[in-house]
């Protein structure tokens, strides 16, 4: 659980109590390669935390899938729609490799931040960061080529571009396979 721990310590600083009651909620879920965590048009009833692995968030596009999400240890995978408007979610979420994920009853952890104000704090600080993160990814894809935006994720997450397939990357940056095989030239 160390890579999961880090990340929920990392957000706010819980007691001993506290923490041991949010992940008292916690299931270990062992998924495979290629397996649907979230599925669009669902509404999800979990919420989970990477523990080992990687996974990626798409869209199905009529004409192609369109990876718009890319997460690995310490991350976690919510469908903001069905959590917080108990609607359907937009997004499929997959696991790329083999994946530990620590999964956490969506109904019971809001019932917990409900009850523990730490909890509650931790979650603000949760969405908080989300959304931080969300506005990174808009102003990523709005104001930056996709060269910049390859350059920025081999200076700040270079394993992801070992252990995630080329075309997930490309997705990714909105541009195709052969435009990426060329920025890969150029950026080395």
């Amino acid at each position: 659980m160390e890579n999961t721990l880090k990340q929920i310590k990392s957000l706010y600083p819980l007691s001993d109590s506290a923490l041991a009651k949010l992940t008292g909620l916690f299931y270990i879920r062992h998924f495979k390669k290629g397996e649907l965590i979230l599925k669009a048009g669902r509404i999800e009833k979990s919420v989970f935390f990477i523990e080992k692995g990687i996974a990626r968030a798409y869209a199905d596009l009529p004409t192609q899938e369109l990876t718009f999400w890319l997460g690995a240890e310490g991350d976690y995978i919510i469908s903001a729609q069905s959590l917080i408007n108990n609607k359907p979610g937009y997004e499929t979420i997959e696991v790329l490799e083999d994946s530990i994920l620590y999964e956490i009853d969506s109904a019971a952890m809001i019932a917990l931040f409900e009850t523990e104000i730490e909890l509650a704090n931790w979650s603000r600080k949760l969405a908080e960061h989300e959304l931080i993160k969300l506005e990174q990814r808009f102003i990523f894809r709005q104001f930056k080529t996709a060269t910049q935006m390859y350059a920025d994720i081999l200076e700040n997450n270079p394993t992801l571009l070992q252990r995630v397939p080329l075309k997930h990357i490309a997705s990714y940056l909105g541009i195709s396979q052969v435009s990426l095989s060329r920025i890969r030239a150029e950026v080395k």
